[in-house]
């Protein structure tokens, strides 16, 4: 990739990481469950580092305001992370329904954080991908393991138990 393309590629994950941040945010107000809500806002956060992390590469000025005035801007509605929680509003959406968008996503988005670390040459640049996709995977674990207790599945720390029973 050209430096052109990489900066276009980097500006491109400050705002995919925004939409991720927006998601949880938005969703987090529709929920019921404490926990859940609690979940929902701690990947907020970390969704707003890694925009950062991107930010910080991309040196975009010409692309995008400051940071704080990028991340403090409304939703992108025509983000397929806001669109398909619009429509999941409209439809019978609760916790469960948030938690399954979230995991569908955050491995979406792992795969193709992956997918733009392995065409970047820039070692620096392609550590903020990978760093960022191995956070995205940790999302989808810590997401799967919030949705496994909201819906009384076995947890991953009691398997052994159940296991020898």
């Amino acid at each position: 990739m050209n430096e052109a393309d990489v900066k276009k590629a980097l500006a491109r994950s400050v705002q995919t990481e925004k939409n991720a941040m927006n998601y949880y945010e938005l969703a987090a107000k529709q929920m019921k469950n404490k926990d859940a809500i609690a979940t929902f806002e701690l990947l907020a956060r970390e969704e707003r580092e890694h925009a950062k992390h991107f930010f910080d590469k991309c040196l975009c000025e010409d692309l995008l305001p400051s940071f704080d005035e990028f991340i403090s801007a409304p939703p992108e509605k025509e983000s397929d992370w806001i669109s398909d929680l619009d429509k999941a509003l409209l439809e019978k959406f609760d916790d469960r329904k948030a938690m399954e968008l979230a995991m569908e996503k955050e491995q979406r988005l792992a795969e193709s954080l992956r997918e733009m670390a392995a065409k970047i040459d820039d070692e620096e640049v392609r550590a903020v991908f990978e760093e960022n996709a191995k956070s995205t995977e940790h999302h989808y674990a810590i997401i799967e393991s919030e949705y496994a207790r909201l819906m009384g599945m076995v947890h991953e720390t009691d398997i052994d138990t159940f296991v020898r029973e």
